[in-house]
């Protein structure tokens, strides 16, 4: 079967995201990578569902992980009866899109998805583990889909950043950051980065940085509260990052802490890009959630408590940006600003 992950960082490769395999899940554990390379088996889809709530897997690994969990809960549920397969599930559908709450309606067309699927085998009399290998193989030709659309991305951002040129990055952009790479390899472009370290998981200096290293480029891990001044410093060309929902109203929800990078990358008049597709299932800024993490994970680091007694924590999860401080969000079916994303609606798509 084809693969688009070839030529991509270890973090990138479809088997270290999560894999399903022999009534099993598996997910590289991104909380200790670097550190550590072990992954976190799953039995059961629950079990999935708790790892993506866990953060086990972020960025774009919790799509993966439900797509691969479908394929486990159809292994759990292959001796059933149809009609009590079927409601197995939907409900299983249910628990691994709602597993955290900003990022639901992007999970719910994963799942919904695998359900359509898991329909079109039942109506075909197919059942039990050729359902189970049917999920499977599509969660990856859906990957593959999924890449070659943000190899397009990598391309359209690397227009934007000048050759040879520095960038800013926010947490952790997964694919589209070695899409970059891969791009600005076919151009002999030596792209060098600065990584905020993204508290309290440390996605920009464990995985993002790990990424681009990977991958053969210069990149600089920097504290949570340096970007202001390194932006300055260090002329910095483009401030950029991924996001969990771009509103198609243009706001950015993201990792917190870009809300101020994009803030002082403004300042300066440095261009910030996100990237990835407007969410038709958020019109408003309005609709969506952000979530709010346990408040004890900002008054320790990698597990290390730091804080006296009776002190308290606070950590959203995620901060929007407005459309006011986006120079342009880039898709796979080009640059579009932030104040006009119906128009990508209207857009054909060349896949």
């Amino acid at each position: 079967m084809k693969r688009s992950d070839n030529d991509l960082a270890f973090l990138l490769r479809y088997e270290n995201v999560a894999w399903y395999e022999d009534g099993k899940v598996k997910i590289l554990d991104r909380r200790i990578y670097p550190l550590k390379t072990d992954y976190v088996v799953c039995q059961n889809h629950r079990e999935v569902a708790r790892a993506i709530a866990d953060m086990v897997t972020q960025s774009a690994g919790p799509y993966t992980a439900a797509a691969m969990g479908m394929a486990l809960a159809a292994y759990e549920a292959k001796d059933l009866p149809e009609a009590a397969f079927r409601e197995y599930m939907q409900k299983a559908a249910h628990t691994l899109s709602h597993a955290r709450p900003t990022t639901v309606d992007n999970m719910v067309a994963v799942t919904s998805h695998a359900m359509d699927i898991v329909h079109e085998q039942l109506a075909s009399g197919k059942s039990g583990l050729a359902i189970v290998e049917a999920l499977f193989t599509d969660a990856i030709v859906q990957l593959n889909h999924k890449y070659d659309r943000i190899e397009k991305e990598g391309e359209n951002l690397l227009r934007l950043i000048p050759k040879d040129g520095t960038v800013m990055t926010q947490c952790f952009a997964e694919t589209i950051v070695g899409m970059l790479l891969r791009a600005a390899k076919k151009q002999n472009s030596n792209l060098k980065f600065f990584c905020p370290e993204t508290r309290p998981y440390y996605q920009g200096a464990r995985l993002t940085a790990s990424v681009i290293a990977d991958m053969g480029f210069e990149v600089t891990v920097i504290t949570d509260n340096m970007p202001g001044f390194v932006l300055k410093e260090k002329n910095v060309d483009v401030f950029t990052s991924a996001a969990d929902v771009i509103s198609l109203d243009g706001h950015i929800v993201n990792k917190v802490g870009t809300f101020q990078i994009a803030l002082a990358a403004n300042h300066f008049g440095i261009p910030y890009y996100v990237t990835g597709s407007p969410n038709r299932g958020h019109a408003t800024i309005d609709t969506v959630t952000i979530e709010e993490r346990d408040p004890k994970l900002v008054l320790e680091s990698m597990g290390q408590k730091h804080t006296l007694p009776g002190v308290k924590g606070y950590y959203p999860a995620f901060d929007i940006t407005p459309p006011s401080l986006c120079d342009g969000v880039v898709t796979n079916k080009g640059i579009f600003s932030p104040r006009d994303l119906h128009a990508y609606l209207l857009v054909r798509s060349e896949e």
